[in-house]
């Protein structure tokens, strides 16, 4: 685990800088069908380097936003003292006839996200058919995962997939079928896991090498939200402690789709992790 003396590998997602959405144009584009933030990325990563986070990830569609004008995130960057560590991206993955464009839309990512010296790429994704699960779905998937990786590695990236509510691998067994057909790494959503049945400290046991960054969310059940990590029904020790058996010592991002004050919830994760790093 990174060291109990700082934060030198502990990250912060913007997700939550103002209300999540996707590029509306994606609706007849599926090559620009991305993420995004509403909201000012330059306040969130200034508030996000404030508390003493090292660095910070970006929705796919908030990185390309500064695609023409790259040096106003290299200034917000620099001037908080926080790194772009990570970009999220995602994809149907199972429709071979869009699959191309899909690709070329993380190109993009990756590419903007290595210009930055990024480390990571993550995608979620795996389409939910409206008449549920084929046979092959799985199978494409893996296929879509494996191109991913090669993106990412002629850019110098890790490639991750993140499973994800709402899409093809949700619950323990789906993930293990797909990191059964493909080589990617696992990015482990905590709460996502926990809410789809999982045993996550089981699961980062499991699949401890393939395991190289790691995404961490509070959950409650009863009202569902996603929370910081000092709150909800979520065993966020139990969870440090898998990590730290397995001798995890990669960047650990914490995150939240939505709070009321975004930087609140970010000290609130960050002094969590503080806490549990030096019991380790």
């Amino acid at each position: 685990m990174p060291t109990a003396g700082g934060v030198s590998k502990l990250a912060y997602h913007a997700n939550c800088w103002g209300p999540l959405g996707g590029n509306a144009v994606g609706v007849t584009s599926i090559a620009e069908l991305t993420y995004r933030t509403f909201g000012d990325m330059e306040r969130a990563i200034a508030e996000i380097g404030s508390l003493g986070f090292a660095g910070v990830e970006l929705f796919d569609g908030n990185l390309l936003d500064y695609d023409g004008r790259r040096g106003a995130l290299r200034s917000a960057l620099s001037g908080s003292g926080v790194k772009l560590l990570a970009a999220y991206s995602g994809a149907n993955f199972i429709f071979p006839d869009i699959l191309d464009q899909e690709l070329a839309r993380i190109t993009r990512v990756a590419d903007a996200a290595a210009d930055f010296g990024a480390e990571h790429l993550v995608v979620g994704g795996g389409a939910k058919r409206f008449d549920g699960l084929r046979g092959d779905d799985h199978k494409q998937l893996a296929g879509g995962l494996e191109k991913v990786v090669a993106i990412a590695a002629a850019r110098g990236l890790r490639a991750h997939y993140h499973p994800h509510l709402t899409t093809i691998v949700e619950g323990p067994s789906e993930v293990d079928e797909i990191f059964r057909q493909t080589s990617i790494g696992f990015c482990p959503d905590t709460a996502h896991l926990a809410a789809a049945g999982g045993d996550v400290p089981a699961m980062i046991r499991k699949h401890r090498t393939r395991i190289s960054y790691v995404h961490l969310k509070g959950l409650r059940s009863q009202p569902f939200a996603f929370t910081p990590l000092d709150e909800g029904d979520l065993d966020m020790h139990a969870i440090m402690q898998a990590l730290a058996e397995i001798k995890f010592d990669g960047w650990i991002t914490a995150e939240l789709d939505s709070w009321p004050d975004p930087k609140d919830g970010a000290a609130r994760s960050l002094a969590f992790l503080r806490k549990e790093m030096a019991k380790a």
